[in-house]
């Protein structure tokens, strides 16, 4: 297979992928030998970057291969300026929120750069709603790597087959059809370790499959809200089985336009008492945050950061991570040569060797993939279990 890569000129200041793609909002991206792969529904999507540029590729679904009309690759663009939001100028709002962040910085750590000199170029994503939804409910009490595994098993065991890049299958996110068509989905999540949230994907796929019980409760209502009010569009997801106030925030703000909301968890709650002196809570320590004190909040960096808080929020939320480089979804596979008479061939090896590294720590695990010719069939290891940095 060989790949025509397009060059879409974006400084890394504008969207830094490592950043962005690693920092909790999103959760399938996979970097296969420092190529960031995604799959959508008819094709997978590459990418990769140096200081100026974005560079971007495809490999087209099997089922597409040869019925494909139009300039594919444009398609891949249209994609990528999408999801991106890349019509938002980003470094203009750096500056700003820098400015509007300086009177919080106190006088001992003056020298200090802020977050938003550290961590440049990340932007907040415009994600499919349903694929969102979903990914955040798998988030609740939950971790990076943990939630990245659980979105790959929902694709592998429900969604279709894309294709193959560089020996690794790819699947599309399951549609609320495919999640909710066999009442035995709920047992197969559990299985694959999902918990309590086994019920909730189920139960929120019934809803959006039942047209007779739940009649406004469909995928167009759903991609509507980004035209409604941020009252709007948070009511009707708090309708939904596992979402609550924060899940229902991050849906809002990542796939539903609603640029200036703040998800509001004890974490984001720490940065505001911590970095912006903020007093609303009372107390420094707080285990729970009623509505009251999510609106407080919210409105309190609304305050700060104006039409874009959410997006600030994101960068502060990041910077603050103690793992943002911590290896999720890194991949790097190794090929063999094999001679076969005056021939020399190159294939993915039977025991595809993959290292999963941790950013902080020169130590990485090695884990063994077996594979039947060029489909992975089975992980064996748990991705959770990785060298802690």
């Amino acid at each position: 297979m060989t790949l025509v890569w397009n060059k879409l000129a974006l400084k890394e200041t504008e969207v830094s992928l490592a950043k962005v793609l690693r920092c909790g909002q999103t959760f399938r991206w996979k970097s296969i030998n420092n190529v960031w792969s995604f799959a959508i529904s008819d094709r997978i999507v590459l990418l990769k970057q140096d200081q100026d540029h974005i560079y971007y590729s495809q490999v087209l679904a099997k089922s597409e291969v040869g019925r494909v009309k139009g300039d594919v690759s444009q398609a891949t663009l249209g994609f990528i300026q999408d999801y991106f939001a890349l019509d938002v100028k980003l470094t203009d709002l750096y500056q700003e929120w820098k400015l509007n962040h300086k009177p919080y910085i106190t006088t001992k750590v003056k020298q200090q750069q802020s977050p938003f000199d550290l961590f440049s170029g990340i932007r907040t994503l415009r994600q499919d709603p349903w694929e969102c939804l979903i990914s955040f409910i798998c988030s609740s009490n939950n971790n990076v790597k943990r939630i990245s595994k659980m979105c790959d098993n929902l694709c592998i065991q429900f969604g279709n087959y894309i294709n193959d890049y560089e020996g690794i299958p790819f699947y599309s996110f399951p549609t609320p059809q495919q999640l909710s068509s066999d009442p035995s989905v709920e047992s197969k999540l559990r299985e694959l370790g999902f918990g309590y949230r086994a019920k909730y994907i189920y139960q929120t796929a019934c809803k959006f499959t039942d047209d007779d019980t739940y009649p406004h409760i469909n995928l167009a209502h759903l991609m509507q809200l980004r035209q409604c009010s941020y009252e709007e569009a948070h009511e009707f997801l708090l309708q939904l089985t596992g979402v609550g106030p924060k899940v229902a925030d991050c849906i809002c703000l990542m796939s539903l336009d609603k640029s200036n909301v703040v998800p509001i968890d004890t974490h984001v709650y720490q940065i505001a008492v911590r970095d912006f002196k903020y007093r609303g809570g009372g107390k420094r320590e707080m285990k729970t945050l009623s509505k009251a004190m999510h609106d407080d909040i919210r409105r309190f960096f609304q305050g700060i950061f104006g039409d874009y808080a959410g997006w600030a929020q994101s960068v502060l939320f990041a910077a603050d991570l103690t793992d943002l480089n911590n290896g999720v979804n890194i991949v790097e596979t190794k090929k063999e040569k094999e001679v076969s008479g005056k021939e020399s061939k190159v294939k993915i090896k039977t025991e595809e060797e993959i290292k999963i590294s941790s950013a902080g720590s020169k130590r990485t695990k090695t884990i063994k993939l077996e594979s039947n010719n060029k489909r992975v069939k089975t992980i064996k290891a748990d991705l959770t279990t990785v060298v802690k940095s």
